[in-house]
């Protein structure tokens, strides 16, 4: 009879012959996570630590001389906080804004197929193109959104929307949101889909009002869609140049920009190749930050019942 100490060894043992023979199917997804996430992040650390030329070429190691010059940069606080305005902004209105229409688009109507293939446009036509759209609009002189203000009264004459840091960064968090729009709505519409009617018909038998409905029974059921929703749209909107680059990049200084836009600057106007290598670097561990946070204090991914 097998002794106490020697019995818990046997699940152990089958597990592990089960991971071996699993290897063979799960090891090209390995293969493809170590190739595009976990070198590219493992050499852009240490690419950080590399003093490079202003063309990219490796003198050499600088340490963490690099994390210091970034650090003494002027502005960068202000492109912290920027960024923190910029990906919680896009993202909370992101969010309301598709919940309210996936409820609509839930429900039926004429023309509901043709209303749900309109929802995509923003999201299949390229960004750059519709955001260069949106700052042609809101031209001073020859924007036709800005004549339109000034026909119907509400502006002497053109503003530049596009011209002013505060200004500029408020029209991006609206383009933002304008192409993230289709896919949020579309993964929470999914969401609203999977969640059985049956359990929504016994709430309403049970007395409860369509907002108790909704906050007890199909929100916490929306909760993984929510969090799908939400954690791509953070590693989107934070890593977004097109759209502030087109809107904001020929602003002078550091009043408009994210981290990533600066990154941008870094390179290609100031030539600090080495400088912008740690700027990829903080701005990784920023997103990282980030998502934690939204998951530790939200815990979306957690089971509806328990």
């Amino acid at each position: 009879m097998p002794s106490a100490a020697t019995t818990p060894r046997a699940p152990r043992r089958r597990r592990s012959r089960g991971g071996l023979a699993a290897l063979p199917w799960i090891a090209p997804a390995i293969v493809l996570i170590a190739g595009i996430v976990l070198f590219p992040a493992g050499y852009m650390l240490w690419t950080s630590t590399r003093d490079l030329s202003p063309y990219g070429v490796d003198r050499g190691s600088a340490g963490l001389s690099n994390f210091h010059t970034l650090f003494q940069l002027d502005g960068l606080a202000t492109v912290l906080i920027n960024t923190i305005i910029w990906v919680v902004a896009v993202v909370g209105i992101t969010l309301l804004l598709s919940m309210a229409l996936a409820q609509f688009l839930d429900k039926s109507f004429p023309g509901r197929k043709l209303v749900r293939l309109a929802i995509l446009v923003p999201w299949a036509a390229s960004v750059v193109m519709t955001t260069t759209i949106f700052y042609y609009m809101l031209d001073p002189d020859v924007g036709i959104a800005n004549r339109l203000l000034v026909d119907i009264g509400l502006l002497d004459r053109g503003f530049g929307f596009t011209k002013q840091p505060t200004q500029a960064f408020i029209v991006a968090i609206c383009v933002a949101v304008f192409v993230s729009i289709p896919f949020t709505t579309y993964t929470l519409l999914a969401g609203l889909q999977s969640i059985p009617t049956e359990v929504v018909e016994a709430g309403a038998v049970d007395g409860a009002s369509p907002w108790q409905r909704y906050r007890y029974i199909v929100l916490p059921q929306l909760r993984p869609a929510i969090a799908v929703a939400t954690i791509i749209n953070i590693i989107n909107v934070f890593n977004s140049l097109p759209i502030l680059q087109v809107i904001t990049g020929s602003i002078a200084g550091v009043r408009a920009d994210t981290t990533t836009t600066l990154t941008f600057k870094l390179i290609r106007q100031s030539r600090q190749v080495d400088t912008a290598a740690a700027m990829s670097v903080l701005n990784f561990a920023l997103i990282l930050v980030i998502i934690a946070i939204y998951v530790k204090a939200v815990r979306p991914m957690d089971e509806v019942d328990r």
